[in-house]
């Protein structure tokens, strides 16, 4: 785990709770891998990794960095508050990750999510064709904020008029104030209200299963090499459902919304993309490269690391910037080109997680942005940005835009 020492950087600041954070980091990435590729906070009192490789292996040695204490920096911070609580499978280590994932992955076989091709192609495309000005509208509310949720919440099992609301309470305890890394009390209470949702709605599942993902996830169960036969508990349902609804929310509609933003800067590749639709998933790979929505994890030490000649003590939160990874140019040849055609090194992208907490949800991720970018590249052929108006999202590791608004630009 050791490595060459590197020249430090006292200069080099990242706070990632601040505006300059919120509305591009990449400089700040930049200088990091450079000058500071192990980076110690003394103020919010973390550690950060920005090269690719430091962080691949890390995400992969669950035994050294740990996901037991949480992911994100104020619930590391809180966790001794959190005891008890029934943790997230983002939350879990080995063995009692590998039990959880087990029973819920029957839910997300590949046969279930290609089952899922049709309600995905007829969610995207009614959102769509309900927005009242097709030629000129705001990409994130009108149209890639609504229909994630609404996938994934149907596939769960909430009912209509509640799928709206998960995204709500989501952006709101998601959200954090310059400075803060914190949860408000808005968000707290939005987290609390989320919460006891699922767990009345679970209840009505318990006493009448229906044909949806949370009375599959409640009917789950395999025979341990023991011959004990295991389940899921009711808090590891309703913290799946909650982790299911935040990731199905968030990731496709930054996704989205970054790839409108980051296309208006690449007309060209957005007209070759549209004569050749082939390109649609590298496309999407590279978006989740150059721009995506996750931009870090927190892990926590369980033994002294070393890194460039310094010592990250034990139980030490240590922040994994994937989005200072993805753009490595000892990985990747000019890592802050857009380019859809760019042939990548390797078989896996770190921004849909890694290792032992790779995404669940990743081939649903996928096959709804590959619809929704068609269907933009039909109803969009051209199309500029209103700069202008453009709003970004503050949140807790979740990059991308509050705000897109489009125009539509008549036919050359």
């Amino acid at each position: 785990m050791s490595a060459p020492t590197a020249p430090k950087a006292e200069s080099v600041e990242f706070n990632p709770f601040s505006e300059t954070f919120f509305n591009n980091p990449y400089d700040t990435y930049r200088r990091l891998r450079e000058e500071a590729p192990l980076y110690h906070n003394a103020e919010y009192g973390f550690w950060a990794i920005s090269r690719y490789e430091d962080i691949a292996p890390a995400y992969k040695d669950s035994a050294t960095f740990s996901s037991a204490k949480g992911v994100t920096l104020d619930m590391i911070k809180i966790a001794e508050l959190l005891k008890g609580i029934p943790p997230q499978l983002i939350m879990l280590d080995p063995p009692e990750h590998d039990r959880m994932r087990r029973l819920v992955s029957k839910a997300f076989t590949p046969r279930a999510v290609k089952a899922w091709a049709d309600l995905v192609t007829e969610t995207i495309h009614g959102f769509f064709d309900e927005i009242d000005d097709p030629t000129s509208f705001d990409a994130v509310g009108d149209f890639a904020a609504l229909f994630p949720v609404e996938i994934i919440c149907k596939i769960l099992g909430v009912p209509a008029d509640r799928r709206q609301q998960i995204r709500l309470w989501i952006d709101t305890y998601l959200a954090r104030e310059a400075g803060n890394m914190m949860m408000s009390q808005a968000g707290a209470e939005a987290s609390m209200a989320m919460g006891q949702y699922f767990e009345s709605l679970l209840a009505e599942r318990k006493a009448d299963p229906q044909d949806d993902m949370l009375s599959e996830l409640i009917a789950s169960e395999y025979v341990a090499a023991d011959g004990e036969t295991k389940r899921l508990t009711d808090g590891e349902i309703i913290g799946f459902c909650r982790l299911l609804g935040g990731a199905g929310a968030e990731t496709v509609t930054k996704l989205i919304s970054n790839a409108l933003v980051v296309f208006a800067d690449h007309p060209d590749q957005w007209e070759a993309l549209r004569q050749d639709r082939d390109k649609v998933p590298d496309a999407i790979e590279e978006l989740v490269r150059f721009d995506g929505p996750l931009q870090y994890n927190f892990r926590v030490t369980t033994r002294e690391v070393t890194y460039y000649g310094e010592t990250i003590p034990a139980d030490s939160p240590v922040m994994l910037i994937t989005g200072a990874a993805n753009r490595d140019d000892r990985v990747f040849d000019d890592p802050d080109v857009f380019d859809i055609n760019r042939k990548r090194p390797f078989g896996y992208n770190l921004g849909f997680g890694y290792g032992t907490h790779s995404c669940l949800g990743a081939p649903l991720a996928r096959m709804e942005s590959r619809v929704a970018l068609n269907l933009l590249l039909d109803k969009l052929p051209r199309y500029e940005i209103d700069r202008s108006k453009l709003s970004r999202v503050s949140m807790t590791n979740v990059a991308g835009w509050k705000s897109v608004p489009v125009r539509a630009l008549p036919a050359e």
